[in-house]
């Protein structure tokens, strides 16, 4: 059913262990939390409760044995290809090209709802051959899912330089007009890299859109140029993958991490694996993550994303925030927490790159689980963020304020009583 008013409705998430220890009641109004207090201390505010899925009264649901984080945030998605590398359905009729780029779309995005995020960026391609058609069908999709995910876009032309470039130049434009809310693209496949990014620039400097740019990351020169020029631009660049900036002498990424920071460049990196718009990563130049935790360490803001999802790029990718944040933590890509012995990662820092670092990529507001913030929040079954890190597979997402999704698992184990004379942990539904 469709939600009630947002003045009026309500929802009470009850024992709910926060990242700092504490087990807590969070109420939500409207879309923002309303109030936090010890777990037991809050009642529901008087009023419609927020419709959700079973398993709750409406306006109450007991997070007791969850852990409660901001929400993830996708950065970097890949819809419009997404998905293609699974076979068809046997019996389902094949949909029109752009018939099913709308249905991909709309299954992508709510497989990553379900994993977590509540908002998501994606990139389309636009061409001189298909035009805007792709991302006509992604903003069909996105006009769907409103109220469920907040999904926007990031409008990709493969050529903006030279006679070739001028159309794709002029579809630009017209991509934002139609509703791209980012310009991007890929400089490093253009005969004139730098030309390329100075349009890209230009357009978002005539449309106040922000900018979302692929590259490897391998050309210090380049990295360099793009940084003088998108100095200060507001809302502000983003890059990624990077990968290439792994594989530079260590000066030399220093010295290009600075200067990313000083222009206020946001890295997004994609441990899951690089997408379709990059060219596939050589023996000489195989894909790495970017180093994030010398992009970290000189100031450069960084993010997470997924990538491609099961498409040509990345046939296994799962598009799990969570998964991203893992890999980040198990390869030792992120700054040491400080109760760390050892300078060991942390678990923290690598939510982080999924959560904040994503919402700030992206231009959202910050999320925290505190009065007055926007109820944009995670439910994990685990005790802290390393756990739900590593065993997160019951999650209850909460997007404006209402549940839209939850996911539950159940583990068991038969022909022995080990389990249960233990105690050993299990998943368990609710």
């Amino acid at each position: 059913p469709p939600p009630s008013a947002p003045h009026h409705r309500s929802l009470l998430l009850s024992g709910a262990r926060l990242a700092d220890g504490r087990c807590v009641d969070v109420r939500l109004v409207g879309e923002r939390i309303e109030a936090v207090g010890t777990a037991g201390s809050l009642a529901a505010a008087p009023g419609p409760g927020a419709a959700g899925p079973a398993g709750t009264d409406g306006s109450r649901v007991d997070l007791t044995g969850y852990l409660l984080l901001p929400a993830p945030a996708e950065p970097h998605a890949h819809y419009d290809t997404a998905l293609t590398a699974a076979p068809a359905a046997p019996d389902g009729a094949p949909c029109p090209a752009w018939e099913d780029v709308q249905r991909r779309t709309t299954e992508a995005a709510l497989l990553q709802l379900a994993q977590g995020a509540t908002a998501l960026r994606t990139h389309v391609r636009i061409s001189a051959v298909d035009g805007l058609r792709a991302l006509e069908s992604v903003l069909q999709a996105r006009r769907a899912l409103r109220g469920l995910v907040d999904l926007t876009t990031v409008a990709v032309p493969r050529l903006l330089t030279g006679a070739a470039g001028a159309e794709g130049l002029a579809m630009l434009r017209d991509a934002v007009k139609m509703g791209a809310t980012a310009v991007g693209g890929c400089p490093d496949l253009d005969p004139d890299p730098g030309g390329y990014t100075d349009a890209v620039l230009t357009v978002a400097a005539e449309h106040g859109c922000a900018v979302d740019l692929h590259t490897d990351g391998g050309d210090p020169a380049r990295l360099a140029r793009l940084a003088a020029a998108a100095g200060g631009l507001r809302p502000g660049v983003s890059i990624g993958p990077c990968a290439g900036l792994a594989r530079l002498p260590h000066q030399v990424a220093l010295r290009t991490a600075d200067q990313l920071a000083a222009a206020g460049v946001t890295v997004v990196c994609l441990p899951q694996g690089n997408c379709g718009v990059l060219e596939r990563p050589s023996p000489g130049a195989p894909s790495r993550v970017a180093p994030v935790r010398i992009l970290s360490a000189a100031g450069v803001a960084v993010a997470a994303g997924s990538g491609a999802l099961r498409d040509a790029a990345n046939p296994v990718g799962r598009g799990d925030p969570l998964e991203a944040a893992y890999l980040l933590a198990s390869h030792g890509e992120t700054p040491p927490s400080p109760d760390r012995p050892g300078g060991a990662p942390g678990a923290d820092g690598a939510y982080a790159a999924v959560s904040a670092s994503a919402r700030a990529a992206m231009g959202l507001p910050p999320v925290r689980v505190e009065a007055g913030f926007p109820a944009e929040l995670l439910a994990v079954r685990a005790t802290g963020i390393a756990e739900a890190l590593s065993m997160a597979y019951s999650r209850v997402v909460v997007h404006r304020g209402r549940l839209v999704a939850r996911t539950s698992a159940v583990r068991e184990y038969h022909g022995s009583g080990a389990s249960c004379e233990l105690g050993l942990p299990r998943q368990s539904q609710g």
